[in-house]
């Protein structure tokens, strides 16, 4: 059975992503997202299953390099404990070291763009719509912005 790992960060990429959770069932899966009082009642139901990354914006100015230096190395670890064949995300910043390692290690990365832009890239998008095998766009008028992405439509 193949492994998809499903990372995001928290807040709306994780309400979009928790939208394919009937894909749970398909595959042997994993969940990493961002650790906030939101988030952790996930643990209960998904147990094994989730792992969480050091939660922290761009917005945190002076803490986001470190958080991201930390949250870069355990994604190391994750990749490696989990080792999945696929890496499927809603972005942002939290997953975007995680598509990184996984591409240079051999993983399918499929990225899909929030649904909350509809005619702007994320920042998260930019960088990985370079190397995605699949990169998803939730609204038409983002194919103007990603020429080389594929319609999907809404996940809602």
């Amino acid at each position: 059975m193949k492994k998809v790992l499903f990372i995001s960060s928290t807040g709306g990429h994780l309400s979009e992503m928790m939208m394919l959770n009937p894909l749970f069932q398909k595959y042997d899966y994993h969940i990493i997202t961002e650790k906030t009082k939101s988030t952790e009642n996930l643990k209960a139901k998904y147990q094994q299953r989730i792992d969480y990354l050091i939660y922290g914006t761009k917005d945190h100015f002076f803490s986001y390099p470190f958080k991201l230096l930390a949250n870069c190395m355990k994604s190391v670890y994750l990749y490696f404990k989990i080792k999945p064949d696929f890496i499927i995300t809603t972005g942002a910043h939290t997953a975007g070291p995680m598509c990184c390692i996984g591409k240079l290690l051999g993983s399918k990365i499929i990225y899909i763009e929030t649904f909350a832009n509809i005619h702007t890239k994320t920042i998260t998008g930019r960088l990985i719509y370079h190397f995605a095998d699949l990169f998803i766009v939730q609204w038409k008028s983002m194919l103007k912005q990603y020429p080389k992405a594929t319609y999907g439509g809404w996940i809602y």
